[in-house]
């Protein structure tokens, strides 16, 4: 089976299915173990996935660590749900940065009574903002609509 990976390229590895595999290729120092873990994500269930992806996100290179949150992502997406321990990765890496695309897929994904506290204070706060950005851009929209026909009496 791991003759069908190819760790160089990342040929294959989206479609990766072998926790031990993955295992393995993080004792050997493999270089594509952030798409490892999404393919694990895609895969596995969230129990067997979720350990590695989280030994993923301590990756040194920040490329193969964005991979890992993405992985978070893709779990949440396919799962409704994280375990604790990616709930706490994601919490440590905050929303800002890495990490913000993972958090956002689950707050999209995870039902909002399954949200740990911290998660729940940023769903309420995300929902706040883009409510009252709406507000701001449709009182935008009908003040510019109002000064173009005040404009266009005059001529």
């Amino acid at each position: 089976m791991a003759s069908e990976y190819d760790w160089e390229t990342g040929e294959g590895l989206l479609g990766i299915d072998d926790p031990d595999a993955v295992d393995a290729a993080f004792e050997r120092g493999e270089p594509r173990l952030g798409t490892a873990v999404i393919g694990l994500a895609f895969q596995c269930s969230l129990e067997e996935a979720s350990p590695r992806i989280i030994r993923a996100m301590q990756l040194p290179d920040r490329a193969q660590r964005g991979f890992a949150f993405t992985a978070a992502g893709t779990a949440a997406r396919l799962n409704g749900e994280l375990t604790p321990q990616l709930y706490a990765a994601l919490r440590a890496e905050g929303h800002r940065g890495i990490a913000e695309n993972a958090i956002d897929d689950t707050l999209t994904f995870v039902p909002f009574r399954q949200l740990p506290p911290w998660l729940k204070r940023r769903w309420v706060l995300t929902t706040v903002r883009n409510k009252l950005e709406g507000w701001w851009l449709q009182s935008e929209d009908a003040v510019g609509d109002a000064w173009r026909a005040l404009r266009g009496r005059r001529s």
